[in-house]
């Protein structure tokens, strides 16, 4: 009753697409995240700074105040939060807290030495959109591998291609879904490059607490160290009080072409089921239509598409305002980094609604050669073409006045041919023999090159 109760979509009706999130976006994963980033901190200053003198031991005890942090413990961290009515404060009473019961009191005020909340909060986002990145390039890989597998198997079968809506020049099912592997594989290579950044810089991002303490230290130094180095992050310098977030705005912008093109295979999908092109397997007890039985309704790229724009809008949002902060530090970023988790919800719904829909869906090979049979004016291209290279008068007119708005047969085509007075007649021979089902040009041999390169 939890789930039908629940407001958002993530909790309720998509819970099963993106319990998976719950871990890194939650607020139990958000408090995880601060605390293994105050532990790393607090362990950065006793191993590389020398702070005092620990233990390995003593180590591996303070570790396990990550390693043992479960959502009872973050429960404890939101029941401190009501006093402090601080949350990055909780975090840090609650680490203090545990290192007092391991017999660690005399550690316990290097916790957040130097820190502004954001230190924490930047690298805890950080580290939680580097884990949730691997989770979308997972389910983006599955639909690419998906679309491959589909495109080498068709990557011969002739299919009319359709411009303006209208009947065009033919391609193969199999390149036109290559198109789209493509697309998505080159945006996923330039996802998995791009850096994530975080900053450990203090109140004002220029070390002031930490060099008045500890001049002697190399604080640029040590802060690129320990993100780097413990974090696992790219370091940044140059900031106000908070991460100026141009790496998330990356990010976003790079998603949104993702969802972009997501939604534009949705929509071609959608459109060859109407078609015919393509048949759905129909789900033994789902039914299509309230009202009418025989219908099996392509739902799950429609919901695709549905949820691709959801992301797309929420992210268009986040890539902008994520880089205007007024002066040092406003906390307009803090209520809308709260929503990364539905950005990543959204895109993993529509992710795993596309591969659904993709694994119910097979060829319809007899609607596509029947509408290739069709239309044999798709041949007037290569005809006309054929006619400039020799001269002949007008070509591209009288091909129009043939075929335009009007249906023609094999028949017509023939005659048409034999009227030619500059074509050698061994083309005008090849022109007779030439079907639309066999003029696809290269698209079989793209098919085959995409995949040589992979």
């Amino acid at each position: 009753m939890e789930s039908i109760q629940a407001i958002s979509v993530f909790d309720g009706r998509y819970r099963r697409y993106t319990k998976e999130l719950n871990d890194i976006f939650s607020e139990y994963g958000l408090i995880k995240h601060r605390i293994f980033v105050e532990i790393q901190w607090l362990k950065f200053l006793f191993e590389e700074l020398a702070f005092e003198k620990v233990s390995k031991e003593d180590i591996r005890r303070i570790d396990s105040i990550f390693s043992d942090f479960d959502a009872l413990s973050a429960v404890k961290v939101k029941e401190i939060e009501k006093e402090t009515n601080h949350d990055v404060k909780a975090v840090e009473y609650f680490i203090k807290q545990k290192l007092t019961e391991m017999g660690l009191a005399h550690l316990k005020e290097w916790v957040h030495f130097a820190c502004t909340s954001d230190d924490i909060n930047n690298t805890s986002y950080a580290l939680m959109v580097k884990e949730g990145r691997m989770k979308l390039i997972a389910d983006l890989t599955s639909v690419i591998e998906k679309i491959e597998t589909y495109a080498m198997e068709y990557k011969g079968i002739p299919m009319m291609s359709r411009t303006h809506g209208q009947p065009a020049t033919p391609t193969t099912a199999g390149k036109e879904l290559v198109n789209f592997a493509w697309r998505l594989r080159i945006e996923m290579t330039n996802l998995k490059l791009l850096y994530i950044h975080a900053k450990m810089n203090g109140a004002s991002g220029n070390f002031n607490a930490h060099h008045f303490v500890f001049p002697e230290i190399n604080w640029i130094d040590a802060s690129e160290k320990f993100i780097a180095k413990y974090l696992g992050l790219t370091p940044i310098l140059y900031t106000t009080q908070i991460n100026p977030n141009n790496y998330l705005a990356e990010i976003m912008h790079n998603l949104i072409r993702i969802a972009s093109t997501v939604i534009d295979l949705d929509r071609d999908m959608w459109g060859y089921i109407s078609l015919g092109y393509f048949k759905q397997k129909p789900v033994p007890g789902e039914v299509g239509s309230s009202t009418m039985p025989h219908k099996v309704n392509p739902i799950d790229f429609e919901n695709s598409e549905g949820n691709m724009g959801m992301a797309i809008s929420m992210m268009e949002h986040l890539s902008v305002k994520l880089l205007n902060s007024r002066f040092q530090r406003d906390l307009t970023d803090s209520t809308v980094l709260r929503n990364l988790g539905a950005v990543w919800g959204y895109l993993v719904i529509g992710l795993q609604s596309t591969l659904k829909g993709l694994n119910k869906v097979s060829l319809n090979r007899e609607v596509l050669e029947k509408d290739l049979e069709n239309n044999p004016e798709l041949l007037a291209e290569a005809i006309q073409t054929a006619m400039r290279v020799f001269n002949e008068e007008n070509p591209y007119e009288k091909l129009k006045g043939l075929t335009r708005g009007r249906r023609i047969s094999m028949n017509d085509i023939s005659q048409f041919v034999d009227t030619l007075e500059k074509v050698p007649e061994s083309l005008k021979l090849r022109m007779k023999k030439l079907t639309v089902n066999h003029y696809t040009g290269l698209a079989e041999k793209l098919v085959d090159h995409y995949f040589s390169r992979m």
